[in-house]
């Protein structure tokens, strides 16, 4: 393995040269110079946070070594985390002018726009001012007999006919006439009810209506209107508080403001004995009563034992599911989406719960922090889409959903997240599931008080992260305190995440004794050694090798060569095209996503290289030369090297194309 060691230098003159031969000779005389006399292009390794209290000059010393001078505390800017101001092209700079959708598709008269369409109408116009297709093969065509772009398609060559006629394989187009390859669209006829507020959300509102009451006499306590969102002030969804004589009947944690227990979280005996409760059990049997669904009677989700690919945002998305389905994931999500953007009916949080047909068993993860955004967002999921579960976050550690209440934020706000999973349980036919962390603090567990609550409110399984809010996916995961939890969560299924990145990895994993195991996003900090610099990476167990599930399955590691690899991109672009579009936008949709992938595959080390297997999720190689150019190229960290071979399958990028991937770390030459 020691031959294939090379300098920082000759990597990218190698990569520069285009595997030239003789091009791995750079020059020698840079590598005795000093650390200090270099450019530094290299992001800088996270220095640990001291456990005692800072110094009053810790702050200026931090400054000066990161930039060379002293910065005013208002004035220094964190260069890690999310790109949020990362600059990104939008849509409309890929095609200024662009073909009127009605055209392409055969009813130019019935643009609903008219005149006043700012689209061009004439065919031959568009064709003048046109990009140049990318290739002669559609895979649209090859595979459905139809390209539904027509002209638009970067690859329209392969199906336009004399005087730009759409060409049509009628035989193969037949073949897949009236099939449902993605389910879970959002209907134009739904998005305008929610947009109207039209949906009758009536389970969810008898639940709000029972949230809303005081459970006993007395009380000052204010109705749940159901109406709130995350980004406004949000009226309580509490009982009113309680006399210094009551004491909720199911202990939760302590949380400020909300000390009561609002009556539809109480037992039905419970309810019947307060004194002047308005619900009444005794009288003639209703509907409800025969209609509703009991717990015993619920879809059970028998997944023990199977793999899980966790809800990946960004990268978990349809295409890069159906890559991970190929090589054996058992169990998919969707990505995270927001409850309250699926309640206003936006089409671009709708297209994160869609669902390919060779998904067989697929859930869709939710984001809130209230109960009645939640509760509505259940019911409404559970009378729209085919899921086979429905997962609550409660371990996103990012700030712009912790400040509103919602991720690792509900661990603290134990009423509130009661309140939630009782509500979504109540008006979900389908399981309801949980994933939470170790906890908010670093050093303070609080999973195994909540665990035994959540599985008496109702959810079918628990998934642990096993790190905490302050560690975010740093650190190593705790699978000692898994398996702890999954001793306190028996009966109920645990399945345990963090750091697996081999099939050992895995099989240590199933010993913790917990029911099954999720393959997620890890960023690990390692200490220093000989063979590896210390540094904070962004990894991710599924999108460094999404072949992991094959080998956890096979018992083996897999040495796939760089043709295979590039072979999984080429689908990937395909499975981009067919989701995305074949269009000038679908083709630059599926190279950013393309491209955010490749920010987590060149972390991926080919098994013919290591010095020791298996590789080790928080293990950061030295440079080196791949066994071919491509795998060379594969091995870049260098975002540029990233669009080449984003252009070997999608062909050129359109002029002044920028990109950068979400995370800064992860891309530098």
């Amino acid at each position: 393995p020691h031959r294939f060691l090379t300098s920082k230098e000759q990597f990218h003159a190698f990569l520069k040269a285009r595997g030239a031969p003789g091009s791995q000779e750079a020059p020698q005389e840079d590598e005795e110079e000093e650390p200090g006399c270099r450019e530094q292009t290299e992001p800088p390794a996270k220095r640990a946070r001291p456990d005692g209290p800072r110094a009053e000059g810790d702050g200026r010393e931090d400054a000066e070594e990161a930039g060379g001078e002293e910065r005013e505390p208002g004035q220094r800017k964190r260069a890690r985390g999310q790109n949020k101001s990362r600059p990104c092209m939008k849509p409309n700079h890929y095609e200024r002018s662009r073909l009127c959708p009605s055209v392409t598709q055969g009813c130019a008269e019935k643009c609903y726009f008219g005149s006043r369409c700012r689209f061009l109408h004439d065919i031959n116009e568009y064709m003048a001012v046109k990009p140049a297709d990318l290739g002669q093969n559609c895979v649209l065509f090859a595979t459905f007999g139809k390209c539904i772009y027509g002209v638009t398609c970067r690859f329209a060559q392969a199906h336009l006919g004399d005087g730009y006629q759409n060409v049509i394989n009628v035989e193969l187009a037949k073949q897949w006439e009236g099939k449902s390859l993605v389910r879970n669209n959002l209907p134009k006829d739904l998005q305008h009810r929610l947009r109207k507020k039209k949906f009758s959300f009536e389970k969810a509102d008898e639940y709000l209506r029972r949230l809303g009451k005081p459970r006993g006499d007395g009380g000052k306590g204010n109705k749940t209107s159901g109406g709130s969102t995350e980004g406004q002030e949000v009226p309580n969804c509490t009982a009113p508080e309680e006399g210094p004589g009551d004491a909720p009947a199911h202990p939760v944690l302590p949380e400020e403001g909300e000390d009561s227990k609002p009556a539809a979280l109480e037992s039905p005996c419970a309810a019947d004995a307060s004194e002047g409760s308005p619900i009444k059990t005794m009288g003639p049997v209703t509907d409800e009563d025969i209609i509703k669904l009991r717990p015993c009677e619920k879809k059970k989700l028998e997944i023990q034992g199977k793999l899980y690919l966790a809800p990946l945002t960004t990268c978990g998305n349809l295409p890069f599911r159906r890559i991970c389905k190929r090589f054996g994931a058992d169990v998919t999500c969707g990505e995270m989406a927001v409850c309250t953007n699926l309640l206003q009916g936006q089409s671009s949080e709708w297209a994160l719960l869609k669902r390919h047909h060779t998904e067989d068993v697929f859930g869709v993860q939710l984001e809130g922090a209230f109960p009645d955004t939640m509760t509505k967002c259940a019911e409404l999921l559970n009378q729209t889409i085919e899921v086979d579960f429905v997962d609550i976050n409660v371990g996103c550690p990012i700030d712009l959903v912790y400040k509103k209440g919602g991720g690792c934020a509900l661990m603290t706000r134990s009423n509130k997240f009661e309140q939630i999973v009782r509500g979504m349980n109540s008006v979900l036919d389908v399981p309801l599931t949980v994933k939470i962390r170790t906890g908010v603090q670093e050093k303070i567990n609080v999973a195994h008080k909540i665990i035994p609550k959540i599985r008496e409110w109702g959810a079918s399984m628990v998934t642990l992260h096993g790190r905490s809010r302050e560690q975010r996916y740093t650190k190593v995961a705790d699978w000692d305190y898994i398996a702890e939890c999954a001793k306190i969560a028996s009966p109920m299924p645990l399945f345990g995440n963090g750091d697996i990145l081999s099939y050992e990895d895995a099989d240590r994993a199933m010993q913790t004794g917990v029911s099954g195991i999720m393959i997620a996003r890890q960023v690990t900090v390692f200490p220093h050694s000989l063979l590896f610099l210390q540094a904070l990476l962004m990894h991710e167990g599924a999108l460094i090798k999404p072949w992991i599930f094959t080998e956890i399955k096979e018992q083996r590691h897999w040495d796939i060569p760089s043709s295979e690899r590039f072979n999984i991109l080429k689908d990937f672009t395909n499975y981009g095209l067919e989701h995305w579009g074949s269009d000038t936008q679908g083709v630059e949709k599926t190279r950013k996503f393309l491209l955010e992938w490749l920010s987590f595959l060149c972390r991926y080390i080919p098994v013919g290289l290591l010095e020791h297997l298996p590789q080790k999720i928080n293990e950061r190689p030295p440079y080196y030369m791949g066994r071919d150019y491509l795998e060379t190229l594969m091995a870049s960290q260098n975002v540029d090297d990233w669009i080449k071979i984003s252009e070997l399958l999608l062909g050129p990028v359109p002029t002044n194309f920028t990109f950068l991937p979400k995370h800064k770390a992860n891309s530098y030459k």
